[in-house]
């Protein structure tokens, strides 16, 4: 069943990010910003983990799941170092996923040769 839960829940999210795309003129960037920081809210208010427990990989994988990580990180942070932490947090926790992906695309562009369009 949490595999459904799953699937579900993290097609749902992918449909509502489409659809935003598709009905409104934001650009995808500012969508995928407004679903981060959609994450960090439900994080604050403590919405998101028990979202994250019924979901599993469907809520935690998409955007949403990123603004959780940059939340816990800066709660974390703040209840160490006090106010700085609200500045360092966020890149603390999450640096190894934006490490990883920046790596692995550059050894995937290295395999892969793209072209150009024209």
């Amino acid at each position: 069943m949490s595999y459904i839960n799953a699937f579900w829940v993290g097609g749902l999210i992918c449909a509502l990010a489409q659809i935003l795309l598709e009905k409104t003129k934001l650009m995808p960037g500012r969508i995928m910003v407004l679903i981060v920081c959609l994450g960090a809210i439900l994080s604050f208010f403590g919405i998101y983990e028990p979202f994250a427990e019924y979901a599993g990989a469907g809520a935690s994988v998409p955007l949403l799941g990123f603004g959780n990580v940059l939340m816990k990180g800066v709660k974390e942070a703040v209840d160490e170092y006090g106010f700085l932490g609200i500045f360092m947090g966020g890149f603390k926790a999450g640096a190894v996923g934006c490490s990883a992906a920046l790596i692995l695309s550059y050894l995937a562009s290295l395999v892969f040769h793209s072209k150009i369009k024209k």
